[in-house]
């Protein structure tokens, strides 16, 4: 059986600080919010729907306890849909869907809701604890760093300078103005509104448009005194990766992706479910891949995820048309499209997570919306989109515009 995407929905990204627009609300009501907006806007019978999956990275307090069978019953969904929260950490949300269509294909029902949030204006990456990163076996066993200096580590064995990284960063802000101005999210942005109908979001406003190289160069490098003085990664890392003299620390606020708030959603079914519906669906799943890969550079599973996902659809990297590679740090898109020899024009040209935001759990969704969006606004037909993942993991979509 065939999994196809029927709509996508998303909100725009709010800051992820105290005095960001969606800070007042919890994840639960802006789960519910765009929840709601993807039911009216598709206009199904919420009966029809048999799961939803619904990915959130920091599992705690307001974002704990199975945050997706609470939005279930806060929204507009029926209250037989039980709600299944998922952590694969920056991919969570495209995992969501992934998950869903080969539920699809396993017969294991015909309707899903797959998406994702984040409040990290509410719930502090890292809050939750992790076990990589304080216990000292796996820590020491497997030469963990934090994922800052494993950018700087894939900007150093891979060569990009600080220029490269900044430049990239510049070009993100631009083409995610761009977006904006030519109004390429309109069909998947829902404006965020109050319950007494005031208007709290209606763009990302994480955008720094007036964004150049003069600026970027006045920023200090994030992860250079942590990598460098204490408690000492870059020496970590080195072990590791002995080839290389020193890490070049060239990853700062600026050429980083932004912590923002968000939410996504996409309606995923199978022909059945469309026919049942009077829906026609806008894409084919065509395949999903997941990986792992070395847990100390960390940050490059988009290429071996991609490459399994290439390989079981018999496809070619030529045969993509467009690619989302998610803007965790200017490094990781910068080496994809090293690895791959691709044009940088068909990589995210509506910017990313550095002009946009991630939050965390829903950047997955979000990305794999816009991909989809931009393949219908220029009639191309297939499109790859892929996360690198904290702990040394990727995961790949790719999707067939019909």
């Amino acid at each position: 059986m065939e999994a196809f995407i029927y709509d996508s929905v998303r909100t725009p990204r709010g800051k992820g600080k105290k005095d960001g627009s969606l800070h007042e609300i919890t994840s639960v009501w802006l789960s519910s919010f765009i929840l709601n907006k993807l039911l009216e806007r598709a206009d199904i019978d919420p009966k029809t729907i048999d799961d939803l999956i619904w990915g959130n990275v920091t599992q705690v307090g307001e974002q704990g306890g199975c945050l997706a069978r609470s939005a279930v019953l806060y929204s507009n969904l029926d209250d037989n849909i039980p709600g299944l929260a998922i952590n694969r950490f920056c991919a969570s949300g495209l995992e969501a869907v992934n998950l869903a269509a080969n539920q699809i294909r396993g017969n294991a029902g015909t309707g899903y809701i797959a998406g994702g949030v984040e409040m990290l204006s509410r719930v502090p990456m890292g809050s939750d604890g992790a076990a990589m990163l304080v216990d000292p076996t796996i820590a020491m066993n497997h030469s963990i760093i934090p994922q800052g200096v494993s950018a700087d580590l894939i900007a150093t064995k891979y060569g990009f300078s600080r220029l490269d990284c900044d430049q990239y960063a510049v070009e993100s802000q631009r083409r995610a103005e761009i977006a904006w101005k030519e109004k390429r999210f309109d069909k998947s942005v829902i404006p965020v509104v109050d319950d007494i109908g005031a208007t709290l979001l209606e763009m990302d406003e994480h955008i720094r448009p007036d964004t150049d190289l003069a600026v970027l160069e006045g920023l200090n490098p994030s992860f250079q005194q942590m990598g460098e003085v204490m408690p000492g990664f870059d020496k970590v890392a080195l072990l590791k990766y002995p080839e290389l003299e020193k890490i070049n620390h060239v990853h700062h606020a600026g050429n980083s992706s932004g912590i923002v708030d968000g939410a996504a959603a996409l309606l995923i079914g199978s022909r059945e479910f469309g026919e049942i519906n009077d829906l026609t669906p806008r894409a084919r799943i065509v395949t999903t891949a997941k990986s792992g890969s070395d847990p100390t550079i960390m940050l490059t599973g988009p290429i071996p995820a991609s490459e399994k996902a290439l390989k079981q659809a018999s496809l070619n990297i030529s045969d993509i048309d467009l690619f989302e590679v998610n803007e965790a740090f200017s490094s990781v898109p910068l080496r994809f499209i090293q690895h791959y020899g691709i044009d940088p024009e068909m990589v995210n040209v509506n910017g990313g997570a550095i002009a946009m935001g991630h939050p965390l759990g829903a950047t997955g969704a979000i990305i794999l919306g816009t991909l989809l969006d931009e393949l219908e606004r220029t009639n191309k037909t297939l499109g790859l989109a892929t996360l690198c993942v904290a702990g040394g993991m990727g995961v790949t979509t790719i999707i067939e515009n019909l």
